[in-house]
Protein backbone atom coordinates (compact mmCIF):
# COMPACT_ATOMS: atom_id res chain seq x y z
CA UNK A 1 0.00 0.00 0.00
CA UNK A 2 1.46 3.55 -1.12
CA UNK A 3 2.64 5.52 1.93
CA UNK A 4 0.36 8.47 2.84
CA UNK A 5 2.30 12.61 2.74
CA UNK A 6 2.25 14.80 4.81
CA UNK A 7 4.16 18.02 3.29
CA UNK A 8 4.86 20.99 4.91
CA UNK A 9 6.88 23.60 3.59
CA UNK A 10 8.29 27.82 4.00
CA UNK A 11 8.94 26.83 7.57
CA UNK A 12 11.71 27.22 9.42
CA UNK A 13 13.72 23.76 10.67
CA UNK A 14 15.69 23.29 13.75
CA UNK A 15 16.73 19.71 12.77
CA UNK A 16 18.51 19.31 16.07
CA UNK A 17 20.93 16.69 14.77
CA UNK A 18 24.18 15.84 15.64
CA UNK A 19 25.54 19.05 13.18
CA UNK A 20 22.57 21.28 14.33
CA UNK A 21 21.67 21.83 10.67
CA UNK A 22 19.05 24.55 10.23
CA UNK A 23 17.41 25.97 7.87
CA UNK A 24 16.12 29.21 7.53
CA UNK A 25 13.13 28.38 5.32
CA UNK A 26 12.70 24.76 4.27
CA UNK A 27 10.48 21.25 3.86
CA UNK A 28 9.64 18.24 5.71
CA UNK A 29 8.24 15.38 3.96
CA UNK A 30 6.14 12.74 6.67
CA UNK A 31 5.01 9.26 4.56
CA UNK A 32 3.44 7.53 7.01
CA UNK A 33 4.75 7.54 10.63
CA UNK A 34 8.63 8.61 9.43
CA UNK A 35 9.86 11.34 7.92
CA UNK A 36 11.08 10.54 4.75
CA UNK A 37 12.68 14.16 3.16
CA UNK A 38 13.70 17.24 5.29
CA UNK A 39 15.60 20.30 3.18
CA UNK A 40 16.01 23.44 2.06
CA UNK A 41 13.43 25.00 0.12
CA UNK A 42 10.39 23.45 -1.58
CA UNK A 43 9.85 19.47 -1.16
CA UNK A 44 10.56 17.41 -4.24
CA UNK A 45 8.10 17.89 -7.27
CA UNK A 46 6.09 14.24 -7.71
CA UNK A 47 5.17 13.40 -4.71
CA UNK A 48 2.17 10.68 -4.64
CA UNK A 49 -0.40 10.33 -2.35
CA UNK A 50 -0.34 13.46 -0.75
CA UNK A 51 -2.91 13.78 2.04
CA UNK A 52 -2.07 16.97 3.34
CA UNK A 53 0.01 20.41 2.54
CA UNK A 54 0.74 22.61 5.42
CA UNK A 55 2.59 26.31 4.89
CA UNK A 56 4.67 26.85 7.54
CA UNK A 57 5.07 30.37 6.79
CA UNK A 58 6.30 32.82 10.05
CA UNK A 59 6.50 28.70 11.75
CA UNK A 60 9.42 27.10 13.07
CA UNK A 61 9.24 23.06 13.02
CA UNK A 62 11.99 21.35 15.78
CA UNK A 63 11.46 18.31 16.64
CA UNK A 64 8.88 17.50 19.49
CA UNK A 65 9.32 18.09 23.06
CA UNK A 66 10.18 15.08 25.18
CA UNK A 67 9.07 15.12 28.75
CA UNK A 68 11.50 12.87 31.50
CA UNK A 69 10.16 13.44 34.64
CA UNK A 70 6.74 13.69 35.51
CA UNK A 71 4.12 13.00 38.64
CA UNK A 72 0.49 13.16 36.75
CA UNK A 73 -1.34 12.41 39.45
CA UNK A 74 -0.97 16.04 41.12
CA UNK A 75 -2.42 17.50 38.43
CA UNK A 76 -5.73 17.62 41.33
CA UNK A 77 -3.47 18.82 44.23
CA UNK A 78 -1.90 22.30 42.60
CA UNK A 79 -1.25 25.47 44.85
CA UNK A 80 -0.74 23.80 48.14
CA UNK A 81 2.07 23.88 50.55
CA UNK A 82 3.48 27.04 48.02
CA UNK A 83 5.82 28.09 50.51
CA UNK A 84 7.71 24.96 51.92
CA UNK A 85 10.83 22.90 50.72
CA UNK A 86 10.32 19.40 49.70
CA UNK A 87 10.47 17.56 53.11
CA UNK A 88 7.77 19.37 54.55
CA UNK A 89 6.35 19.82 51.26
CA UNK A 90 5.62 16.20 51.50
CA UNK A 91 5.06 15.69 54.62
CA UNK A 92 1.96 18.38 54.05
CA UNK A 93 0.64 16.23 51.43
CA UNK A 94 0.99 12.64 51.49
CA UNK A 95 -1.60 12.51 53.61
CA UNK A 96 -3.98 13.96 50.80
CA UNK A 97 -2.19 12.09 47.89
CA UNK A 98 -2.59 8.43 50.06
CA UNK A 99 -6.66 9.32 49.25
CA UNK A 100 -6.06 8.63 45.86
CA UNK A 101 -8.06 6.49 43.70
CA UNK A 102 -8.51 5.65 39.86
CA UNK A 103 -10.89 7.89 38.96
CA UNK A 104 -9.01 10.87 40.92
CA UNK A 105 -5.56 9.60 38.48
CA UNK A 106 -7.19 9.16 35.06
CA UNK A 107 -8.94 12.75 35.14
CA UNK A 108 -5.49 13.82 36.60
CA UNK A 109 -3.45 12.03 33.79
CA UNK A 110 -6.07 13.61 31.32
CA UNK A 111 -5.16 17.22 32.66
CA UNK A 112 -1.59 16.77 32.87
CA UNK A 113 -0.98 14.86 29.74
CA UNK A 114 -3.47 17.82 27.68
CA UNK A 115 -1.43 20.77 29.09
CA UNK A 116 1.98 19.12 27.97
CA UNK A 117 0.77 18.13 24.28
CA UNK A 118 -1.02 21.25 23.72
CA UNK A 119 2.41 22.79 24.39
CA UNK A 120 4.47 20.65 21.97
CA UNK A 121 5.04 17.61 23.84
CA UNK A 122 4.87 14.47 22.22
CA UNK A 123 6.73 12.07 24.07
CA UNK A 124 6.07 12.32 28.30
CA UNK A 125 6.77 9.98 31.12
CA UNK A 126 5.52 9.55 34.50
CA UNK A 127 6.47 8.14 37.55
CA UNK A 128 3.62 6.71 39.76
CA UNK A 129 4.65 5.95 42.77
CA UNK A 130 1.24 5.83 45.22
CA UNK A 131 -0.50 2.88 45.19
CA UNK A 132 -2.97 2.97 48.17
CA UNK A 133 -4.69 0.11 48.95
CA UNK A 134 -7.96 -0.86 46.84
CA UNK A 135 -7.41 2.34 45.27
CA UNK A 136 -7.86 0.76 41.57
CA UNK A 137 -6.16 -0.06 38.58
CA UNK A 138 -4.15 3.27 38.81
CA UNK A 139 -1.54 2.07 36.25
CA UNK A 140 -4.10 1.11 33.62
CA UNK A 141 -5.75 4.71 34.14
CA UNK A 142 -2.48 6.27 33.45
CA UNK A 143 -1.74 4.40 30.32
CA UNK A 144 -5.51 4.61 28.75
CA UNK A 145 -5.29 8.81 28.89
CA UNK A 146 -1.94 8.76 27.54
CA UNK A 147 -3.57 6.39 24.41
CA UNK A 148 -6.43 9.01 24.56
CA UNK A 149 -4.35 11.62 23.95
CA UNK A 150 -2.30 10.13 21.56
CA UNK A 151 1.22 11.28 22.76
CA UNK A 152 4.31 8.78 23.36
CA UNK A 153 4.72 7.36 26.84
CA UNK A 154 6.40 5.59 29.12
CA UNK A 155 5.15 5.01 32.40
CA UNK A 156 7.93 4.26 35.36
CA UNK A 157 6.11 1.89 37.38
CA UNK A 158 7.02 3.70 40.75
CA UNK A 159 6.60 2.35 44.55
CA UNK A 160 7.16 3.59 48.43
CA UNK A 161 7.64 0.74 51.14
CA UNK A 162 9.34 2.75 53.61
CA UNK A 163 6.63 4.40 55.96
CA UNK A 164 6.92 7.19 58.48
CA UNK A 165 7.14 3.73 61.49
CA UNK A 166 10.41 2.89 59.44
CA UNK A 167 11.72 6.16 59.16
CA UNK A 168 9.76 7.47 55.84
CA UNK A 169 8.34 10.13 54.86
CA UNK A 170 4.69 8.71 53.48
CA UNK A 171 2.16 7.31 55.99
CA UNK A 172 2.11 3.98 56.72
CA UNK A 173 -0.54 2.99 54.68
CA UNK A 174 0.16 4.49 51.89
CA UNK A 175 3.30 2.20 51.40
CA UNK A 176 2.86 -0.94 49.86
CA UNK A 177 5.21 -4.51 50.82
CA UNK A 178 8.70 -4.80 49.36
CA UNK A 179 7.41 -8.34 47.27
CA UNK A 180 3.83 -6.48 46.76
CA UNK A 181 5.76 -3.38 44.76
CA UNK A 182 8.12 -6.11 42.58
CA UNK A 183 4.92 -8.27 41.65
CA UNK A 184 2.63 -5.22 40.81
CA UNK A 185 5.77 -3.59 38.53
CA UNK A 186 6.36 -7.39 36.92
CA UNK A 187 2.94 -7.44 36.16
CA UNK A 188 2.87 -3.73 34.48
CA UNK A 189 5.58 -4.35 32.41
CA UNK A 190 4.41 -7.79 31.16
CA UNK A 191 0.89 -6.60 30.44
CA UNK A 192 1.78 -3.41 28.94
CA UNK A 193 5.81 -2.92 27.61
CA UNK A 194 6.12 -2.83 24.30
CA UNK A 195 9.89 -2.93 23.02
CA UNK A 196 9.92 -2.26 19.58
CA UNK A 197 11.40 0.95 18.19
CA UNK A 198 8.23 2.81 17.19
CA UNK A 199 6.24 1.58 20.56
CA UNK A 200 3.87 4.04 22.05
CA UNK A 201 3.96 2.43 25.38
CA UNK A 202 7.11 1.81 27.22
CA UNK A 203 7.04 1.26 31.10
CA UNK A 204 10.05 1.42 33.52
CA UNK A 205 10.93 -0.11 37.03
CA UNK A 206 10.78 3.28 39.67
CA UNK A 207 11.09 2.91 42.61
CA UNK A 208 10.82 6.69 44.53
CA UNK A 209 13.70 7.95 46.36
CA UNK A 210 16.01 7.13 48.62
CA UNK A 211 13.89 8.42 51.72
CA UNK A 212 11.07 6.47 50.56
CA UNK A 213 11.96 2.54 49.73
CA UNK A 214 14.52 0.36 51.55
CA UNK A 215 17.50 -0.37 49.71
CA UNK A 216 16.05 -3.70 49.64
CA UNK A 217 13.73 -2.71 46.73
CA UNK A 218 16.19 -0.49 45.18
CA UNK A 219 18.34 -3.49 44.47
CA UNK A 220 15.55 -6.13 43.99
CA UNK A 221 13.87 -3.39 41.77
CA UNK A 222 17.17 -2.60 39.52
CA UNK A 223 17.82 -6.92 39.00
CA UNK A 224 13.95 -6.64 38.06
CA UNK A 225 14.50 -4.00 34.75
CA UNK A 226 17.54 -5.58 33.95
CA UNK A 227 16.16 -9.47 33.69
CA UNK A 228 13.10 -8.08 32.15
CA UNK A 229 15.63 -5.11 30.03
CA UNK A 230 13.47 -2.22 30.87
CA UNK A 231 14.88 1.01 32.07
CA UNK A 232 15.32 2.48 35.77
CA UNK A 233 14.05 6.02 37.03
CA UNK A 234 14.35 7.67 40.51
CA UNK A 235 14.72 10.80 42.61
CA UNK A 236 18.45 11.50 43.18
CA UNK A 237 20.19 14.22 44.85
CA UNK A 238 17.28 16.99 45.13
CA UNK A 239 18.24 18.58 48.23
CA UNK A 240 20.55 19.23 51.05
CA UNK A 241 18.15 17.62 53.48
CA UNK A 242 18.45 14.58 51.33
CA UNK A 243 21.75 14.26 51.28
CA UNK A 244 22.40 14.35 54.84
CA UNK A 245 19.34 11.81 55.51
CA UNK A 246 21.46 8.70 53.55
CA UNK A 247 24.78 10.16 55.04
CA UNK A 248 22.92 9.36 58.41
CA UNK A 249 21.33 6.19 57.18
CA UNK A 250 23.69 4.80 55.12
CA UNK A 251 26.44 6.15 55.64
CA UNK A 252 27.37 7.72 52.40
CA UNK A 253 26.22 10.76 49.86
CA UNK A 254 23.31 9.67 47.44
CA UNK A 255 25.38 8.78 44.42
CA UNK A 256 27.56 6.36 45.87
CA UNK A 257 24.28 4.92 47.77
CA UNK A 258 22.95 4.70 44.61
CA UNK A 259 26.41 3.02 42.58
CA UNK A 260 25.88 0.26 45.77
CA UNK A 261 22.68 -0.69 45.12
CA UNK A 262 22.59 -1.19 41.31
CA UNK A 263 21.30 2.53 40.40
CA UNK A 264 23.83 3.97 37.96
CA UNK A 265 24.01 2.38 34.34
CA UNK A 266 23.09 3.61 30.69
CA UNK A 267 19.77 2.40 31.74
CA UNK A 268 18.86 4.45 34.77
CA UNK A 269 17.97 8.49 34.55
CA UNK A 270 17.02 10.34 37.84
CA UNK A 271 15.45 13.26 38.57
CA UNK A 272 16.98 16.66 39.88
CA UNK A 273 20.56 15.81 40.57
CA UNK A 274 20.79 18.91 41.87
CA UNK A 275 23.28 18.34 44.73
CA UNK A 276 25.90 17.04 43.06
CA UNK A 277 29.64 17.06 43.75
CA UNK A 278 32.76 16.84 40.73
CA UNK A 279 32.96 12.84 41.90
CA UNK A 280 29.50 12.57 41.52
CA UNK A 281 29.41 14.13 37.93
CA UNK A 282 32.16 11.72 37.22
CA UNK A 283 30.39 8.76 38.48
CA UNK A 284 27.51 9.48 36.03
CA UNK A 285 29.45 10.49 33.23
CA UNK A 286 31.60 6.74 33.81
CA UNK A 287 27.96 4.88 33.88
CA UNK A 288 26.10 6.82 31.06
CA UNK A 289 23.62 7.27 33.75
CA UNK A 290 21.21 10.40 32.81
CA UNK A 291 19.50 13.22 34.54
CA UNK A 292 16.00 14.69 34.15
CA UNK A 293 16.93 18.69 35.30
CA UNK A 294 13.70 20.43 36.25
CA UNK A 295 14.42 23.89 36.88
CA UNK A 296 10.80 25.60 37.64
CA UNK A 297 10.10 22.28 40.33
CA UNK A 298 13.83 22.91 41.63
CA UNK A 299 13.23 26.86 42.16
CA UNK A 300 9.19 26.51 43.46
CA UNK A 301 10.93 24.17 46.06
CA UNK A 302 14.51 26.18 46.81
CA UNK A 303 15.90 23.30 46.24
CA UNK A 304 18.83 25.06 44.51
CA UNK A 305 20.57 25.11 40.95
CA UNK A 306 21.82 21.80 39.36
CA UNK A 307 25.08 22.06 37.53
CA UNK A 308 23.84 21.64 34.05
CA UNK A 309 26.88 22.97 31.85
CA UNK A 310 29.46 20.82 34.37
CA UNK A 311 27.18 17.71 33.68
CA UNK A 312 26.87 18.42 29.92
CA UNK A 313 30.57 18.66 29.50
CA UNK A 314 31.17 15.72 31.40
CA UNK A 315 29.17 13.77 28.72
CA UNK A 316 26.54 12.85 31.01
CA UNK A 317 22.60 13.01 29.16
CA UNK A 318 20.23 15.33 29.97
CA UNK A 319 16.58 15.97 29.56
CA UNK A 320 14.02 18.61 30.89
CA UNK A 321 11.21 17.49 33.35
CA UNK A 322 8.10 19.50 33.75
CA UNK A 323 8.01 17.41 37.32
CA UNK A 324 5.15 16.87 39.50
CA UNK A 325 2.19 19.84 38.65
CA UNK A 326 2.29 20.36 42.70
CA UNK A 327 5.60 21.56 42.76
CA UNK A 328 5.09 23.66 38.88
CA UNK A 329 2.00 24.42 38.66
CA UNK A 330 2.07 25.82 34.92
CA UNK A 331 2.41 21.61 33.54
CA UNK A 332 4.12 23.06 30.73
CA UNK A 333 7.52 21.51 29.21
CA UNK A 334 7.69 24.40 26.47
CA UNK A 335 8.24 26.98 29.59
CA UNK A 336 11.42 24.39 31.14
CA UNK A 337 13.63 25.67 27.86
CA UNK A 338 13.61 29.29 28.98
CA UNK A 339 13.65 28.41 32.56
CA UNK A 340 16.62 25.90 32.10
CA UNK A 341 18.66 28.93 30.07
CA UNK A 342 17.73 31.72 32.82
CA UNK A 343 18.37 29.49 35.91
CA UNK A 344 21.23 28.15 34.95
CA UNK A 345 23.06 31.44 33.91
CA UNK A 346 22.44 32.37 37.80
CA UNK A 347 25.14 29.79 38.47
CA UNK A 348 29.04 29.63 38.60
CA UNK A 349 28.82 29.39 35.03
CA UNK A 350 26.73 32.72 34.55
CA UNK A 351 25.71 33.93 31.11
CA UNK A 352 27.96 31.17 29.19
CA UNK A 353 26.13 28.27 31.13
CA UNK A 354 23.82 27.66 28.38
CA UNK A 355 22.65 28.86 25.09
CA UNK A 356 19.21 29.21 23.28
CA UNK A 357 20.41 25.89 21.00
CA UNK A 358 21.68 24.00 24.24
CA UNK A 359 18.08 24.54 25.77
CA UNK A 360 16.31 23.12 22.65
CA UNK A 361 18.48 20.09 22.91
CA UNK A 362 17.81 19.35 26.04
CA UNK A 363 13.77 19.39 25.49
CA UNK A 364 14.45 17.37 22.51
CA UNK A 365 17.15 15.04 21.97
CA UNK A 366 18.57 15.20 25.20
CA UNK A 367 15.11 13.57 26.57
CA UNK A 368 15.03 11.06 24.27
CA UNK A 369 19.12 10.19 25.17
CA UNK A 370 17.77 10.08 28.68
CA UNK A 371 14.72 7.99 27.65
CA UNK A 372 16.71 4.91 25.60
CA UNK A 373 14.87 6.22 22.25
CA UNK A 374 17.37 8.75 20.63
CA UNK A 375 17.44 6.50 17.50
CA UNK A 376 13.93 6.64 17.14
CA UNK A 377 12.93 10.19 18.04
CA UNK A 378 14.79 13.86 19.43
CA UNK A 379 15.62 14.73 16.16
CA UNK A 380 14.06 15.38 12.52
CA UNK A 381 16.51 13.12 10.44
CA UNK A 382 15.36 11.04 7.41
CA UNK A 383 13.95 7.29 8.80
CA UNK A 384 13.21 8.92 12.04
CA UNK A 385 9.79 8.81 13.58
CA UNK A 386 7.27 11.84 12.82
CA UNK A 387 7.47 13.81 16.20
CA UNK A 388 7.69 16.82 15.23
CA UNK A 389 6.07 20.40 16.35
CA UNK A 390 5.74 23.49 13.75
CA UNK A 391 5.60 26.55 16.35
CA UNK A 392 3.79 30.06 15.15
CA UNK A 393 6.27 32.99 15.36
CA UNK A 394 4.71 35.44 13.49
CA UNK A 395 2.52 36.80 16.26
CA UNK A 396 2.78 39.94 17.96
CA UNK A 397 4.51 37.84 20.92
CA UNK A 398 7.68 37.00 18.75
CA UNK A 399 7.87 38.31 15.70
CA UNK A 400 9.87 40.92 15.95
CA UNK A 401 12.79 38.04 16.71
CA UNK A 402 15.42 37.98 13.78
CA UNK A 403 16.57 33.88 15.13
CA UNK A 404 13.29 31.47 14.98
CA UNK A 405 15.60 29.52 17.95
CA UNK A 406 16.23 32.59 20.35
CA UNK A 407 12.51 33.68 19.70
CA UNK A 408 11.07 30.16 20.82
CA UNK A 409 13.43 29.83 23.83
CA UNK A 410 13.83 33.06 25.22
CA UNK A 411 10.46 34.69 23.61
CA UNK A 412 7.09 34.02 25.87
CA UNK A 413 5.03 30.11 25.40
CA UNK A 414 4.70 30.28 21.50
CA UNK A 415 1.34 28.72 20.20
CA UNK A 416 1.36 25.40 18.46
CA UNK A 417 0.39 25.54 14.77
CA UNK A 418 0.67 21.75 14.19
CA UNK A 419 2.04 18.69 16.55
CA UNK A 420 2.02 15.47 15.16
CA UNK A 421 3.45 11.63 16.97
CA UNK A 422 3.74 9.70 14.21
CA UNK A 423 2.33 11.39 11.87
CA UNK A 424 -0.70 11.73 13.36
CA UNK A 425 -2.13 15.21 14.50
CA UNK A 426 -2.12 16.03 18.36
CA UNK A 427 -2.74 20.03 18.21
CA UNK A 428 -3.62 22.01 15.28
CA UNK A 429 -3.83 25.80 15.43
CA UNK A 430 -3.29 25.43 19.70
CA UNK A 431 -5.86 23.60 20.34
CA UNK A 432 -5.96 19.49 20.99
CA UNK A 433 -7.53 17.30 18.39
CA UNK A 434 -7.49 14.17 20.02
CA UNK A 435 -9.55 14.76 23.36
CA UNK A 436 -12.12 17.58 24.84
CA UNK A 437 -9.82 20.16 26.73
CA UNK A 438 -13.14 21.98 28.44
CA UNK A 439 -14.52 18.25 29.88
CA UNK A 440 -10.86 17.84 30.90
CA UNK A 441 -10.91 20.94 32.87
CA UNK A 442 -14.15 20.37 34.65
CA UNK A 443 -13.63 16.28 35.49
CA UNK A 444 -10.15 17.73 36.68
CA UNK A 445 -12.06 20.85 38.70
CA UNK A 446 -14.66 18.10 40.13
CA UNK A 447 -11.74 15.69 41.11
CA UNK A 448 -9.68 17.68 42.78
CA UNK A 449 -12.86 18.81 44.77
CA UNK A 450 -13.52 15.28 45.75
CA UNK A 451 -10.26 14.60 47.06
CA UNK A 452 -10.03 17.72 48.65
CA UNK A 453 -13.07 16.68 50.77
CA UNK A 454 -12.24 13.43 51.46
CA UNK A 455 -9.07 14.46 52.93
CA UNK A 456 -10.03 17.15 54.59
CA UNK A 457 -12.82 14.06 56.37
CA UNK A 458 -9.43 12.41 57.60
Amino acid sequence: MAASRIVIENCAIATVDADDTEYASGHLVVADDRIESIGAGAAPDGLENVVRRVDGTGCLATPGLVNTHHHFYQWITRGLAADHNLFDWLTALYPTWARIDESMVRAAARGSLAMMARGGVTTSMDHHYVYPRGSGDLSGAIIGAARETGVRFTLARGSMDRGRSDGGLPPDFAVETLDGALAATEETIDAHHDPSPDAMTQIAVAPCSPFSVSTGLLREGAELARRKGVRLHTHGSETVEEEQFCKELFGMGPTDYFESTGWLGPDVWMAHCVHMNAPDIAAFARTGTGVAHCPSSNARLGAGIARIPDLLRAGVAVGLGVDGTASNESGELHTELRNALLINRLGAHRERALTVRQALRLGTYGGAQVLGREGQIGSLETGKLADLVLWKLDTLAHASIADPVAALVLGGAAPVSLSLVGGRTVVEDNRLTTVDEDDIARTTRDEAQRLARIAADG
